[in-house]
């Protein structure tokens, strides 16, 4: 008997996480159905920044237009003690940025749900049920029915080839599956303040972010797009979280910073602090994504961002799996790449939120030395996105490969016909063979034609050519030399990048090429583990 599917997917919870899902998987040709139980985007803010990947990924669904009114790039952060010294920087690298845009941004997360939204409106193959509750998941060999309830109280039934858990830190779905999830051993809680200035104030406020290394109550302010600025303040034990959130309360920890007519409170939530990871990210064909699958301390503006990278990295498994051949154990690779990367931010954020939250007056002050002798070494303190790991296992080509699971740098452009642009405009998000300025292209042409003689994924040839040279069809010129100088640090004249946009692998000589596209067809085709099926 054949299975009748309702759509390829099925995605629980429309956040950030779950419409950027959705979006990717009409973009990879997949039919989705998606899911959540509000009928409308949240109206206040709740996460306040995210990373050049992710405004990759956003750009590459062509939303920066829509969502440039909403974010700005993210200011440097300052660590100051209790004394006002500044005990530690982390700021952002300088242009040329490697990614095509900054390096990070603060954003307004209500304008970004609501750019999604509208996307997945038009996009075709994608069905989008607000006000809808899933009530059950059910998976077999085969795929997943899913039963949901709406508003008016209908029960539906859906039958999927796979379910996205999007449904966040809360997660129902995983609740029902009991999977557990593995403590990191960091919960703290804190009051988020959110306020919109008045015209005329905060002239007096600190021009950068600054984290308050103060025992007495550690706290972060951030300054957020147009006139929206944030506060974090760690609550005290014997504090009650729900009086702090009164306006009253509030009003009065903001005071040493803006009078109470200098702005509009937007919002006051207290939450906990958490680092809690999922042991299981991949149940047969029900798979967890975003806080469903791991929470992480907000102390490097990563936890949205740890989401939309989960997005990136599944879906474009999942179209290989129903429509590229692919075999099971590319599924995977889902939690084997995701999970190692989640665990190193994680640790990082807990770093930073332990210098942050420290209480003790004494080991403040052997904490404020500590740092004050690192910050004298290296005065212009660290780069942000340094702290950011690339890809260790999974669909990767062997060990010793040069540029194996870092991120494709995007430069700006100039293509054979004189279009300018950054390159993923010209290029998209296939798979990509990106040669150097002086790899053999010829080489490189017959090593895809054998590829696509075995059977092999589709794979784009994009040759970069020198600014002085001629123009051969299909090259693209660098504006300014990114890629380039990127490719000759790893000794590489070509790389196989992933629809991700991360790196599989690269080879010192054209001549290699062949081999490498072996061992990706070979990955390609793999069989599931157990821990998969």
């Amino acid at each position: 008997m054949t299975d009748t599917f309702d759509a390829d997917v099925a995605i629980v919870g429309l956040g950030p996480v779950g419409a950027t899902a959705a979006n990717l998987a009409g973009a990879h040709g997949l039919t989705a159905v998606a899911f959540d139980r509000a009928t409308a985007v949240e109206p206040r803010p709740r996460a306040i920044g995210f990373d050049h990947e992710v405004m990759r990924t956003f750009g590459g669904l062509g939303l920066a237009e829509a969502l440039a009114p909403h974010v700005m790039p993210y200011r440097p952060s300052e660590y100051r003690n209790r004394h006002g010294q500044v005990i530690k920087r982390i700021g952002t690298a300088p242009p040329p940025h490697p990614l095509g845009w900054a390096p990070n941004y603060v954003f307004l997360q209500p304008e970004l749900e609501k750019a999604l939204r509208h996307r997945l409106a038009g996009a075709a193959g994608v069905d989008v049920r607000l006000g809808t509750t899933v009530t059950d998941v059910r998976t077999d060999a085969g795929g997943a029915t899913v039963e949901t309830v709406d508003g008016a109280g209908r029960r539906r039934t859906v039958r999927t080839r796979y379910v996205l858990a999007c449904d966040g830190g809360s997660s129902g779905i995983r609740a029902r599956a009991g999977l557990p999830l593995r403590d990191l051993e960091f919960d703290e809680p804190w009051l988020v303040v959110d306020v919109l200035l008045h015209p005329g104030t905060g002239e007096d406020l600190p021009r950068t972010n600054v984290q308050y290394c103060e025992p007495a109550r550690p706290s972060t302010f951030v300054v957020g797009p147009g006139r929206l600025r944030r506060w974090e303040l760690m609550i005290d034990k014997d504090e009650d979280p729900r009086e702090m959130t009164e306006p009253r309360v509030v009003r009065e920890l903001l005071s040493r910073w803006l009078d109470p007519g200098d702005y509009d409170l937007w919002r006051a939530s207290a939450y906990r602090f958490h680092a809690l990871v999922l042991r299981q990210w991949r149940a047969g064909r029900l798979f967890f994504l975003g806080d469903a699958a791991h929470m992480t301390p907000p102390f490097l503006a990563q936890g949205m961002c740890q989401g939309i990278r989960d997005a990136s990295n599944l879906l474009w498994k999942l179209a290989a799996h129903r429509h590229g051949g692919a075999g099971d154990g590319l599924l995977d690779t889902y939690q084997r790449e995701r999970e190692p990367h989640v665990l190193q931010v994680t640790a990082t954020a807990k770093e930073f939120g332990r210098i942050i939250c420290e209480r003790d007056e004494a080991a403040a002050a052997a904490r404020d030395a500590t740092l004050l002798a690192e910050l004298a070494d290296r005065p212009r303190g660290t780069v942000r996105q340094s702290l950011i790991p690339g890809l260790h296992a999974g669909f990767l080509s062997p060990d010793g490969s040069p540029a194996r699971g870092g991120i494709l740098p995007q430069p700006r452009v100039i293509d054979s016909r004189g279009g300018s642009g950054l390159l993923d405009a010209f290029t998209g998000d296939t798979f990509r063979l990106v040669l150097d300025e002086d790899a053999d292209v010829r080489a490189a042409e017959s090593a895809l034609r054998a590829h696509e003689a075995e059977g092999g994924f589709p794979v784009r040839l994009v040759p970069l050519r020198r600014s002085d040279g001629p123009a051969p069809a299909g090259t693209y010129r660098e504006e300014v030399p990114v890629l380039a100088p990127w490719l000759r640090s790893h000794g590489c004249e070509a790389v196989l990048v992933r629809p991700d946009h991360y790196v599989f692998g690269g080879v010192r000589r054209a001549a290699e090429i062949t081999d490498l596209l072996a061992a990706a067809r070979r990955q390609w085709s793999s069989p599931p583990s157990a821990a998969g099926e």
